[in-house]
């Protein structure tokens, strides 16, 4: 589950990702609405905490176009711009919610754990490859009904592969679902993570092979019987 944290202030939007990491959620980081809707066309983002004041404009400006791109992305105004008049425009915009700077930590956790459970009430339904389960609304990956439990990259990489299971993961949004926009990917990075998951799969039984299609990416599908 990613987040996109859209603030210009490099120390604010650093101090957020650290809090909502150490809440255990993931997230990237833009500067500007252009950015924004650069990331949103390559990431179907759970959630958006969006600033107003952006160097190419105010936020709510880029709310059509996030709705248009990703309707069932959450956004969350968080901005020093507090009136209640601030408040009213931004949720008749279209925001689901408005939170005003300084925020509680706690207080935007609470909310964005909520708004989230919103948008998992419509996830898809469980999807199945193999003795391979994964649950979109709980976040959880199960092999034959027991819990499979591997690090947080090895998951994401498995979702990126189980969502699109019997067709190419290209290996630049593969890079992308798995490590972000911020962090510096070294060479061979991705293929020692899919080897690793191989062997994983194959202790746990789950029936699914990972395929390499050369100079594409790569394939989630079921063992042959």
């Amino acid at each position: 589950m990613r987040l996109l944290i859209v603030e210009d202030e490099p120390e604010i939007a650093a101090l957020l990702g650290e809090q909502l990491q150490d809440a255990g959620l993931e997230c990237d980081r833009v500067g500007s609405i252009g950015e924004a809707v650069d990331a949103l066309r390559n990431f179907p983002y759970e959630l958006i905490l969006l600033d107003r004041r952006l160097p190419d404009g105010d936020g709510l400006a880029s709310i059509p176009s996030i709705r248009s791109l990703r309707p069932q992305t959450r956004i969350i105004i968080l901005t020093a711009r507090d009136a209640p008049t601030d408040k009213a425009n931004g949720l008749d915009a279209g925001a689901d919610d408005y939170v005003a700077k300084p925020y509680e930590r706690q207080e935007l956790l609470a909310r964005i754990r909520a708004r989230l459970r919103q948008s998992s009430a419509g996830a898809l339904p469980p999807m199945a490859v193999g003795a391979l389960i994964f649950d979109p609304a709980s976040g959880q990956m199960l092999v034959g009904g027991v819990p499979f439990i591997v690090n947080r990259r090895e998951f994401a990489l498995l979702e990126a592969l189980v969502r699109r299971v019997n067709q190419v993961a290209p290996r630049n949004i593969l890079i992308q679902e798995v490590y972000g926009l911020d962090e510096p990917v070294l060479p061979g990075a991705l293929d020692t993570l899919v080897s690793r998951l191989r062997r994983r799969l194959a202790e746990a039984d789950a029936k699914v092979v990972i395929h390499l299609v050369r100079g594409r990416g790569y394939l989630l599908s079921e063992t042959a019987s």
